[in-house]
């Protein structure tokens, strides 16, 4: 089953750290968000594999937005 990655503020993908395929560990990051000059990591929570990336680097995003789907491994 696929679980959103949402962004938790309005900002510019800054980073992409991963690709479709990759495993990601818990606490490994997703991206970087930047908003007002800070730099803003997204986390995995758990151990899962990246199924789609729907944003790219220097993309603005909306908080709430969906930037990846991920399934738990």
């Amino acid at each position: 089953m696929a679980h959103d990655i949402k962004a938790h503020i309005t900002g510019t993908l800054w980073k992409l750290e991963v690709e479709v395929g990759d495993e990601v560990e818990e606490d490994d990051d997703f991206l970087i968000l930047e908003s007002m000059k800070m730099e803003m990591p997204i986390a995995a929570e758990y151990d899962c594999v990246v199924t789609e990336i729907l944003v790219n680097e220097g993309d603005s995003v909306s908080e709430g937005q969906v930037l990846l789907r991920v399934e738990k491994s």
